[in-house]
């Protein structure tokens, strides 16, 4: 009882004392108090640049939204002009005064109207937009209940299609009597110019949005992004939920995404929209340099570590490398394509144990995998000679079994016969019924064929198009007739409706061959003689059995024809 007490504390304290732990042991003790101080002290400097670069991105922010301000208040005061202009002349008269004021020092205003109540376009600085309706659009119907200027959300021009923002401002705010409104397309490719200051800039994602999420500008380096829903993209889901959220029209604020990573935003509300511009700062990617040092002095700490620890392994050598030469052995066996290579546990220190028990596992895996793969490969080869239509083989599964029943029928010197089946004026009911209904009644032929295939011990096949097979061993060519008027009979007995056929129903015409294979003759002869018989069927007038002398192949054909 004693022994049994020792050997469990004996393997306990081996446990341990195993490898891993005696060499952690050794490197923390020896080299983990020299390092702490300089880690820590990195990771003070990693805090205060995250401090410093949220400030300055603040900055930048604040000072964007003001430009992004001053475009929307030159936006505004210019509506504003023109609906004094309109509310002080007549229609005609104001769209001369419009189509002359508009200045080129504000290239963000793409075009200006004035529009009636009833949203028609009445004049514009550009002419294609005269006459067109905008009476549908949002920011339109808001400016006429609201008299206040109104600035839209990401939509699309109705003249190009091209992505833009619009303006309103009523001219019944200045004159009640007037229920016109002034309109200004906003130009986004210069919201996004104004936004270069956050071009280039590593971590740092800058955008303008609208109040449904929708990008309006962006940075050039970022400009794919616009017009696209913040909503379809997770992380930046999150940061705009977070903006628009917020009742401040701005401030910044700290989280941390699902997947982990840390951000800071900054954002700030255009006056006069319901766009809010978005900063948000990446901390990884901005003390990306002082995470490089922070590295490094682990790294540092790792070096010195294994220094100290080179006599502990040379010391080792039998512990840690002979298992690992084994294993190493075993997976090259494994690679050459031995797939009983494993490796023995009971010769490995107990750190390698799960190592080896996964080996092991991928290792039988793999050979299961194999197994299946050739299975699969097998399942392949057969799918290869099927023809998915009809359910037969195809032709190349056709043309094996032909080459198959041709070498058994010489070998046992008895008869091999041969059916090529046709249907009847099978490109009329294409055109009549259409090809989807062409497929279903191959279909149906193929299900005809397959059964007196298994009634008579044949092997059926579509050999191309609307043309059938049926190869039949140890056949005599009487016997072939009564298969092919058989085949004949059931086709026409499907009852197919074929309005441009005499019989009005589908038939086949039936070619039949047969022969005692020799050395002298090819399984092609027979192909021949059998589509010459179905040619003479088809000359005869259809859904009719004829049957080739094959012995005569050299001289005249010599023809029979069943029923």
């Amino acid at each position: 009882m004693a022994g049994v007490t020792f050997n469990r504390n004996r393997v306990k304290l081996k446990k341990l004392l195993g490898i891993r732990a005696r060499l952690a042991m050794l490197a923390v003790l020896l080299v983990a108090p020299l390092m702490f101080e300089r880690v820590r002290s990195l990771e003070d400097i990693r805090a205060r640049q995250i401090a410093t670069a949220s400030e300055e991105y603040a900055n930048i922010t604040h000072h964007s939204a003001e430009t992004q301000r001053e475009v929307i208040s030159s936006v505004e005061t210019m509506l504003k002009s023109a609906a004094y202009i309109r509310a002080a002349s007549g229609i005609g008269r104001s769209c001369e005064i419009l189509r002359a004021s508009l200045p080129a020092s504000l290239p963000w205003i793409r075009s200006i109207m004035l529009v009636s109540k009833e949203g028609v376009v009445q004049c514009s600085t550009l002419n294609i937009q005269v006459g067109m309706n905008i009476s549908d659009r949002d920011y339109f119907r808001k400016a006429r209940e609201t008299r206040d200027f109104v600035f839209s959300d990401y939509l699309f021009g109705k003249t190009n299609n091209r992505p833009i923002m619009m303006a309103a401002y009523p001219v019944a705010a200045i004159n009640p009597e007037e229920d016109s409104v002034v309109v200004a397309g906003i130009n986004l490719d210069w919201l996004s110019t104004i936004m270069a200051n956050f071009s280039g800039k590593p971590g740092i994602s800058a955008l303008l949005i609208d109040s449904t999420g929708v990008v309006l500008a962006a940075p050039p380096d970022q400009a794919g992004m616009i017009g696209q829903s913040l909503g379809n993209m997770p992380l930046l889901s999150a940061i705009t939920y977070k903006a628009l959220s917020s009742n401040s029209d701005s401030g910044s604020i700290s989280f941390i995404v699902t997947d982990g990573t840390k951000r800071a935003i900054s954002f700030a509300r255009i006056p006069g929209t319901q766009s809010r511009l978005v900063v948000s700062v990446d901390e990884a990617e901005v003390t990306a340099a002082i995470n490089r040092d922070i590295r490094t002095a682990y790294l540092q700490l790792g070096f010195v570590c294994l220094f100290v620890l080179f006599g502990a392994l040379i010391g080792a050598e039998k512990l840690i490398i002979k298992p690992i030469e084994l294993m190493t052995g075993m997976a090259k066996r494994f690679g050459e394509g031995d797939s009983s290579a494993r490796v023995a546990r009971s010769r490995l220190p107990a750190e390698f144990m799960p190592l080896a028990r996964a080996f092991n596992a991928m290792a039988a895996q793999l050979s299961q995998r194999e197994r299946e793969l050739v299975a699969t490969n097998d399942r392949l080869t057969v799918m290869a000679s099927i023809d998915m239509l009809s359910g037969l083989a195809n032709r190349r599964g056709f043309q094996s079994r032909l080459d198959f029943e041709w070498m058994k029928a010489q070998q046992y010197q008895c008869e091999l016969s041969l059916l090529m089946i046709d249907v009847d004026h099978f490109k009329l009911y294409n055109d009549t019924y259409g090809h989807p209904e062409g497929d279903a009644c191959l279909t149906r032929i193929g299900e005809a064929l397959s059964g007196i295939a298994a009634d008579t011990l044949g092997f059926a096949g579509r050999y191309g198009g609307e043309e059938f097979c049926l190869l039949l061993p140890n056949t005599t060519p009487q016997r072939a007739l009564e298969i092919g008027e058989m085949v004949r009979a059931s086709v026409q007995g499907l009852a197919v409706p074929h309005a441009t056929s005499s019989h009005q129903t589908v038939t086949v015409s039936v070619g039949v061959a047969a022969a005692l294979p020799s050395s002298a003759q090819t399984p092609g002869e027979l192909i021949e003689a059998a589509d010459a018989a179905l040619y003479a069927a088809k000359h005869r007038g259809r859904n009719a059995v004829v049957e080739h002398g094959f012995g005569r192949l050299a001289d005249e054909p010599g023809l029979a024809m069943a029923g």
